[in-house]
């Protein structure tokens, strides 16, 4: 069975030597940290072939999705979740409308299942109160809940979280890794995690498996 998330030998950027090899295990929430100028925020971008990494390679569920072709990949993508840097809401829609994007717009449900869907997800989420608002109207830790809301629509098997837990309070921050992860299984986490940041709280830690920070060009084990 192929590895959710594999790294072989990832250039970051033109500008830099730095190369990434790292697996990712199932079930398991898996974070790099590095500094804001490190490029390991270009990691999750490379996995969905958001952006091409110069020189390696990125599998994802063994498949490298930037050979892909545009349909292949849009469909390849249901199996993931992705929260981007920032929350990547769409500011004239609502909290709710914007949960629901993927289920309107890159499935075949219908209104009725898509509502029920969207309602479980508001509620996991802790957002039924906020969903009319739209985000220039929500605080900063209601867009993120609806980005997380968002990102794990397709209930998928490998979530993506770039910088996840910045600005957020202990108590947010620790409802969402835990909305992240999905529940627990004898294995591990059901989903499996990962992530990129600068760093994490330290109350955080038990429950993220495995820990990397980019030091000087490599990448260092933490826990």
């Amino acid at each position: 069975m192929s590895l959710p998330l594999v790294f072989e030998d990832v250039q970051l950027t033109d500008r830099s030597p730095t190369r990434i090899a790292l697996e990712v295990p199932a079930h398991r929430a898996v974070a790099v940290l590095g500094d804001e100028d490190s490029g390991i925020d270009l990691l999750g971008r490379f996995a969905l072939a958001l952006d091409t990494a110069p020189q390696g390679r990125v599998l994802v569920f063994g498949e490298e999705l930037a050979g892909l072709g545009r349909r292949a990949k849009l469909a390849f993508r249901r199996r993931l979740g992705y929260l981007p840097l920032g929350d990547g809401l769409l500011q004239n829609l609502t909290l709710r409308d914007n949960v629901g994007l993927p289920l309107r717009f890159g499935s075949d449900l219908s209104d009725r299942e898509i509502e029920g869907r969207l309602q479980v997800a508001l509620t996991a989420a802790r957002l039924t109160r906020a969903a009319d608002l739209r985000p220039a109207q929500a605080s900063e830790e209601q867009r993120r809940r609806a980005a997380f809301a968002r990102a794990l629509a397709f209930d998928p098997e490998l979530v993506i979280l770039d910088h996840p837990f910045d600005a957020l309070t202990n108590r947010a921050a620790a409802e969402l890794l835990e909305l992240a992860r999905g529940g627990e299984l004898a294995e591990g986490s059901r989903r499996t995690v990962f992530m990129t940041g600068q760093d994490l709280p330290e109350f955080l830690r038990p429950r993220i498996e495995m820990m990397y920070r980019l030091v000087r060009g490599s990448l260092e084990r933490e826990q």
